[in-house]
């Protein structure tokens, strides 16, 4: 469907869908470029209101693909009945973890605000790696799945 047709659907029913996906390479510039895609992306779907938590829990996402993954970080975000579903994955099979935290640590409370501010999340190993997964309502009266 083109984007015109996607548009005329959109108003008539108020309801936005849709599947976008890129690829990033494992370089540090990839985190702010990851975050402006998934921010222009939401405001094309008419859902900018909900930018700046994207934006946080995918630089999150991708920080860690960059940290702990390996090989190319793929971003894909989908919105499905009022719920967005994005997804960063890489070439590491090894699974995020949640780190117990001191009061004092510098590091590792991404997966500590990715569990505070998604609705849900998760991991699934994929072919090459995994694929590390939150989801928001962004639509009044949606239900996470």
């Amino acid at each position: 469907m083109n984007l015109l047709v996607q548009r005329l659907v959109t108003a008539m029913t108020g309801d936005r869908t849709g599947t976008v996906s890129w690829t990033f390479p494992p370089t540090a510039v990839s985190v702010r470029r990851a975050r402006h895609q998934a921010r222009t992306q939401l405001e094309q779907w008419g859902y900018g209101r909900h930018g700046e938590v994207v934006e946080l829990l995918v630089s999150e996402l991708v920080t860690n693909s960059l940290r702990h993954g390996q090989g190319q970080i793929q971003v894909t975000m989908s919105v499905e009945d009022g719920v967005l579903r994005c997804g960063v994955e890489d070439e590491s099979d090894q699974p995020p973890r949640m780190r117990e935290l001191s009061w004092d640590a510098e590091r590792g409370r991404g997966m500590h605000l990715v569990d505070m501010l998604a609705c849900c999340w998760g991991s699934e190993s994929t072919r090459l790696g995994k694929i590390v997964w939150f989801q928001l309502a962004v639509r009044a009266g949606a239900t996470c799945w």
